[in-house]
């Protein structure tokens, strides 16, 4: 069993297209669940779909789940107290970046990384390289 994920986005579609992502990186091998948006389409976050993937991809080895925007933190937070207070497994609310986030967590999931080794990952995620302007 390895450590889950939760893509949390106002938009449903870049939560797709995330999870998708990352998912390839594994070959499948982590559970990967995206929530996004609001349950009738609109932009924003649901503690509802939050909760439902939560609830969809949850295991022994624990749940991390990364946000888009700083907005999706109380959606989230709301989601992740309800879902504990029914469960036993353990969720971690990471603040990495996105898609680097999600793609090293999944990767450092798959290799069997226990959940606090998968956040601390996901944290330390670092974006492109820091381009070099040159004077011509």
């Amino acid at each position: 069993m390895t450590v889950s994920l939760v893509v949390v986005s106002h938009s449903a579609k870049l939560a797709e297209g995330v999870a998708e992502l990352a998912g390839q990186m594994t070959q499948g091998k982590v559970t990967i669940a995206a929530a996004g948006g609001t349950a009738d389409g609109r932009l924003g976050t649901s503690v509802e779909l939050i909760t439902s993937a939560l609830q969809r991809v949850a295991n022994p080895a624990g749940t991390l789940i990364l946000l888009d925007l700083g907005s999706a933190v109380m959606a989230t937070e709301i989601a992740v107290e309800q879902f504990t207070h029914n469960c036993e497994y353990q969720v971690l609310i990471s603040p990495a970046p996105l898609v680097e986030g999600a793609v090293i967590a999944a990767v450092e999931a798959s290799i069997g990384n226990s959940l606090a080794e998968v956040a601390e990952a996901a944290l330390h995620a670092s974006t492109l390289p820091k381009l070099h302007h040159q004077e011509r």
